[in-house]
């Protein structure tokens, strides 16, 4: 087996609970089976989530922001973890994405023969992989067939438009099942950790 250099992002602002667990034993399994780790914590990172003037300003990185595009650029898999509330990412980590995620780093728009910016982009991350793992307070079948997809901003609006290949493992009714269900979650979330899938 190949080994990768993991990056693990908890997109949760809490280290306690399923997200969390499941972010341990990710990155435990992983360096357990020799894979270069790193991890971001949300909840620990100093920034200010809104992004003031969209790209018409230029607003200067905090270290945290940095640390994370470096980690992402050296990665060979990118894994976030995060709740699903009110249909997407907690506030802070959708922030985080709208910080640095930025022309140049993640993408790059083309240009038109004049000079213009184009419609189209160079997907600056194609060849890297990317897991998120969900979890739901809804059993996860019922969340998918909602209209509009609740995983439709990071899987293709964030990371596969720059260039990630993404899959997903989604855990619901996360607040509500058994400690065996949740055990289950957790081994594979180890298996997952140890093939640095």
């Amino acid at each position: 087996m190949k080994k990768k250099n993991i990056l693990i992002f908890l997109a949760h602002p809490d280290k306690s609970g399923m997200c969390g667990a499941s972010a341990d034993a990710y990155e435990a399994s992983a360096r357990e089976a020799g894979h270069t780790v790193h991890r971001l914590n949300v909840g620990d990172m100093q920034f200010d989530s809104d992004l003031k003037k969209g790209y018409r300003a230029i607003q200067e990185l905090e270290p945290d922001l940095k640390q994370f595009q470096q980690w992402v650029e050296e990665c060979d898999h990118f894994v976030i973890i995060h709740p699903l509330w009110w249909y997407g990412l907690p506030a802070k980590a959708k922030g985080l994405f709208d910080r640095a995620w930025l022309p140049g780093s993640a993408f790059r728009y083309l240009k038109t023969k004049t000079g213009d910016t184009s419609i189209f982009w160079h997907r600056l991350y194609r060849g890297k992989t990317a897991r998120i793992i969900v979890t739901s307070g809804a059993p996860a079948l019922l969340v998918r067939l909602l209209p509009g997809g609740a995983n439709t901003q990071l899987r293709w609006g964030i990371l596969w438009f720059a260039g990630f290949s993404v899959r997903t493992t989604w855990f619901g009714q996360a607040e509500h099942s058994s400690e065996e269900k949740k055990t289950r979650w957790i081994a594979k979330v180890r298996t997952l950790g140890k093939r640095g899938v």
